[in-house]
Order: structure tokens, then sequence, then C-alpha cells
């Protein structure tokens, strides 16, 4: 079981949710809309790829695309918690990719099948080092960014969220149990696009994050 590391405590990655819509410019760049409660979908655990290591493209898919998202690590677990509370359970945060294999999630949604191939397979669940919770006094206000080959890909203000961090955590915690050690991607800006072999990506969150992946 993979773990990760915020102010030198250790916690092993459990469930990982992720939400599929939550910014209205992304949601017309696919054609969908944004309903009145999140939509939730899970990766295995075994997605995660932390730094120093390589992106690799599935070789069954033709198109994977880069969604770059703010993610919260869960401290401690709760059921029900409530929205004015939801930030005493986040241990930290870091920034993350969620690669999607367009053409497969294409297709699945096509046939009205689920898309777990699209969105689980290996290395799908890409993340930095984490900051811990104390150094964002404000996640509802952050602005973070994904260069690819030095160019400006996505860029992300967090107060344009449908749904806040404090809601996400919230109303998941109304469906599912969370537990330590729980990751929240929580959706990805406009500016999703195809990944190449050999692409050099950079994730920036002010001056607390700053880290670089390449493809392999």
């Amino acid at each position: 079981m993979p773990s990760i590391r915020i102010d030198q405590t250790d916690l092993r990655v459990n469930n990982i949710f992720c939400v599929a819509r939550n910014y209205l410019a992304h949601a017309a760049e696919m054609g969908a809309s944004i309903g009145s409660e999140p939509v939730v979908f899970i990766k295995p655990n075994s997605a995660i790829l932390q730094s120093g290591q390589a992106l690799q493209l599935p070789s069954w898919s033709k198109d994977v695309h880069h969604e770059a998202e703010l993610v919260v690590a869960i401290g401690r677990g709760g059921k029900n918690i409530s929205k004015e509370n939801a930030l005493e359970y986040v241990a930290g945060y870091a920034l993350g990719l969620d690669l999607t294999a367009r053409d497969v999630q294409t297709e699945a949604k096509r046939a009205g099948m689920p898309w777990t191939l699209s969105k689980g397979f290996d290395g799908a669940a890409v993340l930095t080092q984490f900051v811990p919770a104390s150094a964002i006094r404000n996640p509802f206000e952050l602005e973070f960014a994904l260069e690819i080959n030095g160019k400006s890909k996505q860029q992300a203000d967090t107060r344009l969220m449908a749904f806040d961090v404090a809601t996400l955590i919230s109303w998941i915690s109304s469906r599912f149990t969370l537990q330590a050690g729980d990751l929240i991607y929580t959706g990805t800006p406009e500016g999703v696009g195809q990944l190449h072999s050999g692409d050099q990506l950079k994730l920036t969150l002010g001056d607390l994050i700053e880290e670089k992946f390449v493809v392999a």
C-alpha cells in the first residue's frame, strides 16, 4: 500500500476519491454540465505515482490526457462531517494529475460502461509532495498551474470551484466513511489535453509547491 509523508508523518493511502466535474469551464469543454451535487468516482491506490517517478502512458490507449487538480489528504476518519468542521480533518494538500485515457473513457461512456479502466490504471493518480494543512489557511482562495514543455496549459483558481473543499469533505463523508489516508482529487479546470512521450511537466502552487515530472 503506498504512503505519503506530511510534516514528518507517514500516512498510508486508502481510498482515492475524485470529483468528475468541479469547474464550469472544464465541464463546458467536455460538453457536460454541473448538477446540484458532486459526481465522485474512485481510483485504486495502486494508481498512485509520486515525485521522482516518470509518467508511464499505457500501451492500450492512444489519447491519455492530463487533468491538474488540488489534492486533499484526510488526516483522521469521520462520518457525516459538517461543512463548518470539515477542514479540521485535513492533514495536508498537494497537487496531482488525474490521468485519463480519454479514448477508452469515451468508448466506455458510449457503451454505458464504467470509467474504471480509463481512470484507474497504474500511474493514473500523480502526486507532488504534500504540504501540511497549516501551510494553507484558506484553501478556498488558491491558484495553481500546470506547464508542459514551458508552456502554460492549465490555470486554476479554487474560488471558481462549484463545490469547495469543505463542501466536498462534508458531502463525501455523508456517503462514505472517510478514513485517515484517504485522498480527494478535487476536480480540474479547463485546458485538459493529450500527453506525449518526452513531455516535461511542471506543477506549481504559489511558493509552496513546484515539482516537475517527465513522460516516459
